[in-house]
């Protein structure tokens, strides 16, 4: 949809393409270095919070050393039009935990900068008490950031969760869930396409 821009414009996202996932999304607006606040939020996202979230800033909640690492991510989000990957465990009463993966993306709204972000919640998982209980507190476990052009990425790591390495063959990024590694490797079937093999 961006097209030659660095990003589409907020009117050009049609809500009746994407009903099937509209509950799960958001749109934040930057009205300053540390506030992204909701402009709009989707059903279940409010009811998995247990709250209205609309009007609140997407910041507010989170640790210092994590709202320092969003912050960053998000001035590169609307400065250079980059997307983010942002994968973070929320807690309930009796340390009910639960991870979720959020994808944001940059839009453009009325002036010639980057103020809109359209944002999609998934939770990794759901248990049954999802949704009867407020989530009370979240913690980064990591975020990524994702150019549309590939050759340019980064990988922030939170709190050592994700970090890239070198390899012969380019670059790969560990990604840890829960109990688990994974060092993720570049595919090849771009290049392939480039030298159309």
């Amino acid at each position: 949809m961006r097209g030659d821009r660095s990003a589409p414009n907020r009117f050009d996202i049609e809500p009746s393409k994407i009903t099937d996932i509209l509950p799960s999304t958001f749109i934040l607006e930057r009205a300053g270095a540390d506030t992204y606040q909701f402009r709009l939020a989707g059903t279940r996202m409010c009811e998995i919070f247990g709250k209205e979230l609309r009007c609140t800033n997407f910041l507010a909640g989170w640790p210092l050393e994590d709202r320092h690492l969003l912050v960053r991510n998000l001035s590169v989000l609307t400065n250079q039009a980059a997307t983010a990957l942002i994968h973070f465990q929320a807690t309930a009463r009796a340390e009910q935990a639960i991870e979720f993966e959020v994808l944001l993306l940059p839009l453009f709204h009325t002036h010639k900068k980057i103020d809109r972000i359209l944002g999609c919640c998934s939770p990794l998982g759901s248990p049954g008490w999802l949704g009867d209980k407020p989530l009370l507190s979240r913690r980064l476990v990591a975020n990524e950031l994702v150019w549309p052009n590939s050759d340019r990425q980064a990988s922030i790591p939170a709190k050592s969760s994700a970090s890239t390495i070198d390899t012969q063959n380019g670059s790969a990024r560990i990604v840890r869930s829960a109990e688990r590694r994974f060092i993720v490797f570049e595919g090849g079937l771009g290049r392939a396409a480039d030298k159309d093999v």
